[in-house]
């Protein structure tokens, strides 16, 4: 059997494991193992050719963006976890207590700050629902309006940095993580500012969506202290993701050292504030061990799959199949982010960077894409996936803490106009680079049809 036909039968095999309900990364571990012996027994490459995989492993846990995984986590468990994620909610709420959508205005402060560090849309979106959604509720909130603010917020986690998202795609993309968050700073808050733009228009002609609360109704305290209330219960968390934020982009600390810095800042707040339990400590630890074990196991995975995936010349595979498109760089931009649309639909952003990019990699640097640009515009693609009803993830999740009282059709609709948003914040980032890149390259559309890609030939692996 030739290679060529045995690596699209692996690709197809996967497809068939995941959709029968498997464990993806232990589906991607099942097929490599599989294939590999196939691919051994074909006499395609020799079994020391598998033995690449340790280097693989190895290189992953002395990767320094990877370590501020876990940390950074860590970190976005601390604040919700110590209740600090819920004082900034309240306290944004008292700042903007008499605006009609304040709440609305403060889930989307938290949301940018959380969100982020957490990492994960799934969790984010749940803890923002668990928090702020019956506070909007017990307000009056329009349930549609308050389930698309929460949503919206819980996916920023996609794209405002210190994202974990942009982390995996800086190292799937072999990209520096210090560009990818300073791409993503223009983006990031456009999308946020059009997030609340819409909500200002939405409270300005129908202000009964959103109603105020009158200062003396909830919350009985002077003005000059609700602002000291809300520097120090809002201000603080900002304040520290600002500087891990800042020690990174700066080059001051690197990706782990940064997430170090923000470890001992939220366990030192939460110490002040009195809520560093062992209790709360050792959920933090446990949600936290979950959530990056899961990454590990996907990243070995995937990393055995690509492997064994390139054994059969794979990549020539993909090559192939971009040929059949129209020249250009745009037109692969464009072809690419449908696709990856399509599969977000069905699989988690982790599968998508493990199991996807490392194929459109090679052809996106052989034809001339900025990767910087390329990623920003995934994380923002991925963001907008999550958000598309019916199959969003995001919409799962905020469905599963809802109360029964919300229709899941109000979660739906709820989330239309922030996708629409979400839509014109990815098209003008495919077609105005610059709103990334400091110095855009032009956008050619005269790239030949025909194209090959050389990859980088393996380590030899020797056994003594």
């Amino acid at each position: 059997m030739s290679a060529e036909l045995l690596s699209s039968a692996m690709l197809a095999s996967l497809v068939v494991v995941l959709l029968a309900g498997f464990p993806v990364a232990f589906s991607l571990a099942a097929v490599a193992g599989a294939f590999g012996m196939l691919g051994i027994a074909a006499g395609h490459f020799p079994l020391l050719f598998l033995t690449a995989m340790l280097l693989r492993v190895q290189g992953m846990f002395s990767n320094d963006n990877l370590l501020a995984i876990p940390l950074l986590v860590f970190m976005g468990m601390i604040l919700e976890r110590t209740g600090i994620a819920e004082d900034m909610l309240l306290a944004l709420s008292r700042l903007f207590s008499r605006v009609p959508g304040g709440i609305a205005y403060a889930v989307l402060g938290l949301g940018a700050v959380i969100s982020p560090i957490v990492g994960f849309v799934s969790a984010s979106v749940m803890a923002l629902g668990l928090i702020a959604l019956p506070v909007m509720i017990r307000a009056g909130y329009d349930q549609r309006l308050s389930t698309g603010v929460i949503a919206a917020a819980g996916t920023l986690a996609q794209i405002v940095p210190p994202s974990l998202v942009l982390i995996v795609l800086a190292e799937q993309l072999e990209v520096s993580l210090v560009d990818i968050y300073r791409g993503a700073l223009l983006p990031s808050a456009l999308l946020v500012a059009l997030y609340i733009a819409y909500v200002f228009s939405v409270t300005w002609f129908w202000p009964h969506l959103a109603p105020p609360i009158s200062m003396a109704k909830a919350f009985a305290s002077s003005r000059p202290q609700t602002w000291i209330d809300v520097a120090l219960a809002g201000g603080l968390p900002i304040g520290i993701v600002l500087c891990v934020l800042g020690s990174i982009s700066f080059g001051v600390a690197t990706p782990s050292e940064g997430g170090a810095i923000g470890v001992t800042a939220s366990l030192l707040l939460a110490l002040t504030k009195r809520r560093l339990t062992i209790l709360n400590l050792r959920k933090a630890m446990e949600v936290a061990g979950v959530l990056c074990s899961s990454v590990i196991f996907l990243l070995i995975g995937a990393s055995f799959f690509t492997l064994v995936f390139r054994g059969f010349n794979g990549h020539l595979v993909i090559e192939h199949l971009f040929q059949y498109l129209p020249a250009g760089q745009m037109s692969f931009m464009v072809t690419v982010n449908l696709a990856v649309l399509g599969l977000a639909f069905f699989l988690d952003f982790f599968e998508i960077a493990f199991i996807v990019l490392p194929l459109i990699a090679p052809i996106a640097q052989k034809v001339g894409i900025d990767m910087v640009w390329l990623a920003v515009l995934l994380a923002i693609n991925l963001q907008t996936s999550f958000m598309h009803p019916p199959f969003g993830i995001a919409l799962y999740n905020l469905r599963s803490v809802a109360p029964p009282s919300i229709k899941t059709l109000q979660i739906y609709w709820g989330a239309v106009p922030f996708l629409l948003i979400q839509v014109l914040i990815l098209t003008i980032v495919i077609l105005l680079p610059a709103v990334v890149l400091k110095n855009p390259p032009p956008v050619t559309t005269d790239i030949p049809v025909n194209f090959e890609i050389e990859l980088p030939p393996l380590p030899e692996v020797r056994i003594q």
